[in-house]
Protein backbone atom coordinates (compact mmCIF):
# COMPACT_ATOMS: atom_id res chain seq x y z
CA UNK A 1 0.00 0.00 0.00
CA UNK A 2 2.88 2.34 0.78
CA UNK A 3 4.34 1.66 -2.65
CA UNK A 4 1.06 2.52 -4.34
CA UNK A 5 0.69 5.69 -2.28
CA UNK A 6 4.25 6.72 -3.19
CA UNK A 7 3.54 6.01 -6.87
CA UNK A 8 0.28 7.99 -6.77
CA UNK A 9 2.11 10.90 -5.18
CA UNK A 10 4.69 10.96 -7.95
CA UNK A 11 1.94 10.69 -10.58
CA UNK A 12 -0.01 13.61 -9.07
CA UNK A 13 3.11 15.79 -9.07
CA UNK A 14 4.00 14.81 -12.66
CA UNK A 15 0.45 15.55 -13.87
CA UNK A 16 0.44 18.93 -12.12
CA UNK A 17 3.81 19.90 -13.59
CA UNK A 18 2.78 18.74 -17.08
CA UNK A 19 -0.38 20.86 -16.96
CA UNK A 20 1.62 23.78 -15.56
CA UNK A 21 4.07 23.57 -18.44
CA UNK A 22 1.16 23.35 -20.92
CA UNK A 23 -0.30 26.52 -19.41
CA UNK A 24 3.10 28.23 -19.65
CA UNK A 25 3.42 27.27 -23.34
CA UNK A 26 -0.09 28.54 -24.10
CA UNK A 27 0.54 31.93 -22.45
CA UNK A 28 4.21 32.70 -23.17
CA UNK A 29 4.76 35.41 -25.77
CA UNK A 30 6.69 34.05 -28.73
CA UNK A 31 6.78 34.30 -32.50
CA UNK A 32 6.41 30.56 -32.96
CA UNK A 33 2.96 30.16 -31.39
CA UNK A 34 2.12 27.04 -33.39
CA UNK A 35 5.07 25.09 -32.00
CA UNK A 36 4.21 26.17 -28.45
CA UNK A 37 0.59 25.12 -28.82
CA UNK A 38 1.46 21.75 -30.29
CA UNK A 39 3.89 21.13 -27.44
CA UNK A 40 1.28 22.27 -24.92
CA UNK A 41 -1.25 19.76 -26.27
CA UNK A 42 1.46 17.12 -26.12
CA UNK A 43 1.93 17.82 -22.41
CA UNK A 44 -1.82 17.72 -21.81
CA UNK A 45 -1.88 14.24 -23.37
CA UNK A 46 1.12 13.29 -21.23
CA UNK A 47 -0.81 14.41 -18.14
CA UNK A 48 -3.77 12.27 -19.22
CA UNK A 49 -1.45 9.30 -19.68
CA UNK A 50 0.29 9.82 -16.32
CA UNK A 51 -3.08 10.11 -14.59
CA UNK A 52 -3.54 6.39 -15.25
CA UNK A 53 -1.73 5.70 -11.97
CA UNK A 54 -4.71 7.07 -10.02
CA UNK A 55 -7.46 7.97 -12.53
CA UNK A 56 -9.28 4.63 -12.30
CA UNK A 57 -10.07 5.28 -8.62
CA UNK A 58 -12.43 8.09 -9.67
CA UNK A 59 -14.26 6.37 -12.54
CA UNK A 60 -14.74 2.77 -11.38
CA UNK A 61 -18.19 2.68 -12.97
CA UNK A 62 -17.12 4.55 -16.14
CA UNK A 63 -14.96 1.99 -17.91
CA UNK A 64 -15.60 3.64 -21.28
CA UNK A 65 -13.71 6.73 -20.13
CA UNK A 66 -10.77 4.65 -18.89
CA UNK A 67 -10.40 2.71 -22.16
CA UNK A 68 -10.76 5.92 -24.17
CA UNK A 69 -8.03 7.44 -21.97
CA UNK A 70 -5.76 4.53 -22.93
CA UNK A 71 -6.19 5.26 -26.63
CA UNK A 72 -5.29 8.96 -26.31
CA UNK A 73 -1.61 7.91 -26.17
CA UNK A 74 -1.90 7.38 -29.95
CA UNK A 75 -2.14 11.16 -30.37
CA UNK A 76 1.04 11.92 -28.42
CA UNK A 77 3.74 10.99 -30.95
CA UNK A 78 1.93 12.61 -33.92
CA UNK A 79 1.77 15.84 -31.91
CA UNK A 80 5.46 15.60 -31.05
CA UNK A 81 6.30 14.92 -34.72
CA UNK A 82 4.34 18.02 -35.82
CA UNK A 83 5.94 20.03 -33.00
CA UNK A 84 9.42 19.13 -34.28
CA UNK A 85 8.42 20.23 -37.80
CA UNK A 86 7.06 23.51 -36.44
CA UNK A 87 10.26 24.21 -34.48
CA UNK A 88 12.64 23.26 -37.29
CA UNK A 89 10.84 25.09 -40.09
CA UNK A 90 9.71 28.67 -39.51
CA UNK A 91 7.18 28.52 -42.37
CA UNK A 92 5.48 25.29 -41.26
CA UNK A 93 1.68 25.43 -41.13
CA UNK A 94 -0.95 22.87 -40.22
CA UNK A 95 -2.92 21.52 -43.17
CA UNK A 96 -5.95 19.27 -43.55
CA UNK A 97 -3.68 16.38 -44.55
CA UNK A 98 -2.17 16.40 -41.05
CA UNK A 99 -5.47 15.03 -39.72
CA UNK A 100 -4.35 11.68 -41.16
CA UNK A 101 -1.99 11.40 -38.19
CA UNK A 102 -5.08 10.74 -36.06
CA UNK A 103 -6.10 7.67 -38.09
CA UNK A 104 -4.57 5.06 -35.69
CA UNK A 105 -6.45 6.68 -32.79
CA UNK A 106 -9.77 6.48 -34.66
CA UNK A 107 -9.04 2.94 -35.91
CA UNK A 108 -8.31 1.55 -32.44
CA UNK A 109 -11.47 3.11 -30.98
CA UNK A 110 -13.51 1.61 -33.82
CA UNK A 111 -12.03 -1.80 -33.00
CA UNK A 112 -13.08 -1.40 -29.36
CA UNK A 113 -16.58 -0.40 -30.47
CA UNK A 114 -18.33 -3.79 -31.03
CA UNK A 115 -17.16 -5.79 -27.99
CA UNK A 116 -16.62 -2.98 -25.52
CA UNK A 117 -18.12 0.46 -26.15
CA UNK A 118 -21.44 -1.02 -27.39
CA UNK A 119 -21.47 -3.93 -24.95
CA UNK A 120 -23.50 -4.15 -21.74
CA UNK A 121 -22.09 -3.33 -18.32
CA UNK A 122 -21.47 -6.97 -17.40
CA UNK A 123 -19.62 -7.63 -20.67
CA UNK A 124 -17.53 -4.48 -20.14
CA UNK A 125 -16.54 -5.59 -16.65
CA UNK A 126 -15.57 -9.04 -17.93
CA UNK A 127 -13.63 -7.49 -20.80
CA UNK A 128 -11.85 -5.15 -18.41
CA UNK A 129 -10.84 -7.93 -16.03
CA UNK A 130 -9.02 -9.87 -18.76
CA UNK A 131 -8.28 -6.97 -21.11
CA UNK A 132 -4.58 -7.86 -21.45
CA UNK A 133 -5.61 -11.16 -23.06
CA UNK A 134 -8.18 -9.70 -25.46
CA UNK A 135 -7.31 -9.50 -29.20
CA UNK A 136 -8.35 -5.83 -29.24
CA UNK A 137 -5.75 -4.98 -26.60
CA UNK A 138 -3.03 -7.00 -28.31
CA UNK A 139 -3.78 -5.13 -31.55
CA UNK A 140 -3.79 -1.84 -29.62
CA UNK A 141 -0.36 -2.54 -28.08
CA UNK A 142 1.02 -3.55 -31.50
CA UNK A 143 -0.24 -0.30 -33.05
CA UNK A 144 1.28 1.74 -30.21
CA UNK A 145 4.72 0.17 -30.66
CA UNK A 146 4.64 0.38 -34.46
CA UNK A 147 3.52 4.00 -34.32
CA UNK A 148 6.22 4.89 -31.80
CA UNK A 149 9.00 3.44 -33.96
CA UNK A 150 7.54 5.12 -37.06
CA UNK A 151 7.48 8.60 -35.49
CA UNK A 152 10.79 8.30 -33.67
CA UNK A 153 12.49 7.37 -36.95
CA UNK A 154 10.57 10.17 -38.67
CA UNK A 155 11.74 12.75 -36.10
CA UNK A 156 15.38 11.66 -36.38
CA UNK A 157 15.14 11.96 -40.19
CA UNK A 158 13.70 15.47 -39.84
CA UNK A 159 16.54 16.43 -37.51
CA UNK A 160 19.16 15.00 -39.87
CA UNK A 161 17.82 17.01 -42.80
CA UNK A 162 17.47 20.10 -40.61
CA UNK A 163 21.12 19.80 -39.57
CA UNK A 164 22.29 19.39 -43.19
CA UNK A 165 20.23 22.37 -44.37
CA UNK A 166 21.46 24.48 -41.46
CA UNK A 167 25.11 23.69 -42.14
CA UNK A 168 24.71 24.49 -45.84
CA UNK A 169 22.81 27.77 -45.39
CA UNK A 170 23.55 29.32 -41.99
CA UNK A 171 26.65 30.45 -40.13
CA UNK A 172 25.07 31.15 -36.73
CA UNK A 173 27.03 29.01 -34.30
CA UNK A 174 24.14 28.73 -31.85
CA UNK A 175 22.93 25.27 -32.81
CA UNK A 176 20.52 24.92 -29.91
CA UNK A 177 17.45 23.85 -31.90
CA UNK A 178 19.05 20.68 -33.24
CA UNK A 179 20.85 19.83 -29.99
CA UNK A 180 17.77 20.37 -27.83
CA UNK A 181 15.41 18.39 -30.07
CA UNK A 182 17.93 15.57 -30.49
CA UNK A 183 18.41 15.32 -26.73
CA UNK A 184 14.67 15.38 -26.11
CA UNK A 185 13.94 12.69 -28.71
CA UNK A 186 16.72 10.52 -27.31
CA UNK A 187 15.27 10.88 -23.81
CA UNK A 188 11.84 9.89 -25.15
CA UNK A 189 13.36 6.81 -26.77
CA UNK A 190 15.14 5.73 -23.58
CA UNK A 191 12.02 6.34 -21.47
CA UNK A 192 9.92 4.28 -23.87
CA UNK A 193 12.38 1.39 -23.69
CA UNK A 194 12.03 1.48 -19.89
CA UNK A 195 8.23 1.43 -20.28
CA UNK A 196 8.46 -1.63 -22.58
CA UNK A 197 10.65 -3.46 -20.06
CA UNK A 198 8.20 -2.53 -17.32
CA UNK A 199 5.25 -3.81 -19.36
CA UNK A 200 6.96 -7.15 -19.96
CA UNK A 201 7.06 -7.66 -16.18
CA UNK A 202 3.25 -7.59 -16.18
CA UNK A 203 3.24 -10.99 -17.87
CA UNK A 204 5.62 -12.58 -15.36
CA UNK A 205 5.36 -13.69 -11.75
CA UNK A 206 7.38 -10.68 -10.54
CA UNK A 207 4.35 -8.65 -9.45
CA UNK A 208 6.29 -6.89 -6.71
CA UNK A 209 8.95 -5.86 -9.22
CA UNK A 210 6.22 -4.59 -11.53
CA UNK A 211 4.99 -2.17 -8.87
CA UNK A 212 8.50 -0.80 -8.30
CA UNK A 213 8.93 -0.55 -12.06
CA UNK A 214 5.83 1.66 -12.08
CA UNK A 215 7.47 3.81 -9.42
CA UNK A 216 10.61 4.05 -11.57
CA UNK A 217 8.66 5.02 -14.69
CA UNK A 218 6.70 7.59 -12.72
CA UNK A 219 9.91 9.08 -11.34
CA UNK A 220 11.47 9.21 -14.81
CA UNK A 221 8.37 10.92 -16.18
CA UNK A 222 8.58 13.51 -13.40
CA UNK A 223 12.28 14.17 -14.02
CA UNK A 224 11.76 14.49 -17.77
CA UNK A 225 8.89 16.91 -17.21
CA UNK A 226 11.02 19.05 -14.87
CA UNK A 227 13.86 19.01 -17.40
CA UNK A 228 11.50 20.24 -20.13
CA UNK A 229 10.30 23.04 -17.87
CA UNK A 230 13.87 24.22 -17.29
CA UNK A 231 14.55 24.12 -21.04
CA UNK A 232 11.35 26.03 -21.79
CA UNK A 233 12.13 28.69 -19.18
CA UNK A 234 15.67 29.13 -20.49
CA UNK A 235 14.57 29.16 -24.14
CA UNK A 236 11.05 30.59 -24.32
CA UNK A 237 11.47 31.45 -28.00
CA UNK A 238 11.98 27.76 -28.86
CA UNK A 239 15.00 28.63 -30.96
CA UNK A 240 15.42 29.49 -34.59
CA UNK A 241 13.63 27.73 -37.43
CA UNK A 242 14.75 27.58 -41.03
CA UNK A 243 12.89 27.81 -44.33
CA UNK A 244 11.43 24.45 -45.37
CA UNK A 245 11.76 25.43 -49.05
CA UNK A 246 15.56 25.28 -48.83
CA UNK A 247 17.12 22.42 -50.76
CA UNK A 248 20.29 20.48 -50.16
CA UNK A 249 23.06 21.02 -52.68
CA UNK A 250 22.96 17.36 -53.73
CA UNK A 251 19.30 17.85 -54.66
CA UNK A 252 19.88 20.86 -56.92
CA UNK A 253 23.00 19.62 -58.73
CA UNK A 254 22.46 18.37 -62.30
CA UNK A 255 22.06 14.61 -62.32
CA UNK A 256 24.98 14.20 -64.70
CA UNK A 257 27.32 16.07 -62.33
CA UNK A 258 29.12 14.11 -59.65
CA UNK A 259 31.68 15.22 -57.12
CA UNK A 260 34.52 13.52 -59.02
CA UNK A 261 33.44 15.20 -62.25
CA UNK A 262 33.50 18.63 -60.64
CA UNK A 263 36.99 17.99 -59.25
CA UNK A 264 38.34 16.95 -62.64
CA UNK A 265 36.55 19.57 -64.75
CA UNK A 266 37.13 22.85 -62.94
CA UNK A 267 36.49 25.52 -65.56
CA UNK A 268 37.79 29.04 -65.46
CA UNK A 269 34.43 30.49 -64.42
CA UNK A 270 34.24 28.38 -61.27
CA UNK A 271 37.84 29.18 -60.34
CA UNK A 272 37.18 32.88 -60.91
CA UNK A 273 34.08 32.76 -58.70
CA UNK A 274 35.98 30.96 -55.94
CA UNK A 275 38.81 33.51 -55.99
CA UNK A 276 36.33 36.40 -56.01
CA UNK A 277 34.45 34.87 -53.10
CA UNK A 278 37.59 34.32 -51.04
CA UNK A 279 38.82 37.85 -51.78
CA UNK A 280 35.48 39.25 -50.64
CA UNK A 281 35.55 37.19 -47.43
CA UNK A 282 39.07 38.44 -46.64
CA UNK A 283 38.55 42.10 -47.53
CA UNK A 284 34.96 42.79 -46.41
CA UNK A 285 34.82 40.27 -43.54
CA UNK A 286 31.07 39.49 -43.78
CA UNK A 287 31.64 36.56 -41.38
CA UNK A 288 31.80 39.03 -38.48
CA UNK A 289 27.99 39.09 -38.65
CA UNK A 290 26.93 36.37 -36.20
CA UNK A 291 23.67 35.69 -38.05
CA UNK A 292 25.13 35.58 -41.57
CA UNK A 293 23.20 33.30 -43.97
CA UNK A 294 24.07 32.08 -47.43
CA UNK A 295 21.17 34.16 -48.80
CA UNK A 296 22.62 37.35 -47.28
CA UNK A 297 26.10 36.58 -48.58
CA UNK A 298 24.68 35.88 -52.05
CA UNK A 299 22.98 39.28 -52.03
CA UNK A 300 26.22 40.98 -50.99
CA UNK A 301 28.31 39.52 -53.82
CA UNK A 302 25.44 39.65 -56.34
CA UNK A 303 25.24 35.95 -57.19
CA UNK A 304 22.16 33.68 -57.15
CA UNK A 305 21.95 31.85 -53.83
CA UNK A 306 21.55 28.55 -55.70
CA UNK A 307 24.87 29.09 -57.49
CA UNK A 308 26.62 30.18 -54.29
CA UNK A 309 25.37 27.09 -52.49
CA UNK A 310 26.77 24.82 -55.19
CA UNK A 311 30.02 26.81 -55.26
CA UNK A 312 30.66 26.47 -51.51
CA UNK A 313 29.02 23.20 -50.56
CA UNK A 314 30.03 21.33 -53.72
CA UNK A 315 33.00 22.87 -55.51
CA UNK A 316 34.84 24.12 -52.41
CA UNK A 317 33.59 20.98 -50.65
CA UNK A 318 32.74 22.68 -47.35
CA UNK A 319 29.49 23.31 -45.61
CA UNK A 320 28.66 27.01 -45.58
CA UNK A 321 28.78 26.76 -41.76
CA UNK A 322 32.38 25.43 -41.81
CA UNK A 323 33.40 27.76 -44.65
CA UNK A 324 32.43 30.85 -42.66
CA UNK A 325 33.77 29.56 -39.35
CA UNK A 326 37.18 28.95 -40.94
CA UNK A 327 37.51 32.69 -41.58
CA UNK A 328 36.33 33.42 -38.05
CA UNK A 329 38.97 31.11 -36.61
CA UNK A 330 41.70 32.64 -38.77
CA UNK A 331 40.67 36.10 -37.56
CA UNK A 332 40.72 34.84 -33.95
CA UNK A 333 44.17 33.31 -34.44
CA UNK A 334 45.46 36.63 -35.75
CA UNK A 335 44.08 38.47 -32.71
CA UNK A 336 45.46 35.88 -30.28
CA UNK A 337 48.93 36.27 -31.80
CA UNK A 338 48.75 40.06 -31.68
CA UNK A 339 50.78 41.21 -28.67
CA UNK A 340 48.98 44.56 -28.64
CA UNK A 341 45.67 42.80 -27.94
CA UNK A 342 46.74 40.69 -24.99
CA UNK A 343 44.27 42.51 -22.78
CA UNK A 344 41.33 41.03 -24.75
CA UNK A 345 39.80 37.96 -23.13
CA UNK A 346 38.90 34.86 -25.13
CA UNK A 347 35.23 35.68 -24.60
CA UNK A 348 35.69 39.17 -26.07
CA UNK A 349 37.58 37.74 -29.03
CA UNK A 350 34.99 35.11 -29.89
CA UNK A 351 32.25 37.76 -30.00
CA UNK A 352 34.46 40.05 -32.05
CA UNK A 353 35.07 37.44 -34.77
CA UNK A 354 31.40 36.40 -35.14
CA UNK A 355 30.86 33.57 -32.66
CA UNK A 356 28.09 33.76 -30.07
CA UNK A 357 28.88 30.68 -28.00
CA UNK A 358 32.02 29.86 -26.06
CA UNK A 359 31.53 26.11 -26.46
CA UNK A 360 31.11 26.31 -30.24
CA UNK A 361 34.13 28.63 -30.49
CA UNK A 362 36.34 26.26 -28.49
CA UNK A 363 35.14 23.27 -30.53
CA UNK A 364 35.75 25.00 -33.87
CA UNK A 365 39.09 26.44 -32.78
CA UNK A 366 40.39 23.06 -31.64
CA UNK A 367 39.13 21.50 -34.88
CA UNK A 368 41.35 23.83 -36.93
CA UNK A 369 44.38 24.15 -34.64
CA UNK A 370 44.31 21.09 -32.35
CA UNK A 371 44.68 23.58 -29.49
CA UNK A 372 42.34 25.49 -27.25
CA UNK A 373 42.32 29.30 -27.72
CA UNK A 374 44.15 29.77 -24.41
CA UNK A 375 46.78 27.15 -25.27
CA UNK A 376 47.26 28.74 -28.71
CA UNK A 377 47.77 32.17 -27.17
CA UNK A 378 50.29 30.85 -24.64
CA UNK A 379 52.22 28.96 -27.31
Amino acid sequence: MDKLSFLNGIAWIAVFISLLLAFFLFTVKTENKLANRLFAFFFILSAIDLSGFFFYEFIEEQLDIEVFRWTTCLLGMPLFYLFVLAVCYSDFQLKWKHLLHGFPFILVNLIFLPRFYLAGEIEKIQFFKVHNQMPEMLFFHAIVEFQYVFYIVGVFLILRKYKELYLENYANTSFSTYVWLFQMTSVFLIAHIVVILKTLLRYTDYNNTFIWANVLVGSIALLITCWFIMKALNHPELFRGINSKLKLTKDILPESTTKNDSENIQNDLIQTQIHALRDYMTEKEPYLDQSLTIQELANQINIPVRDLSVLINHHIDQHFFDFVNEYRIQKAMHILKDASKKELTVLEILYEVGFNSKSSFNTSFKKYTNLTPTAYRNS
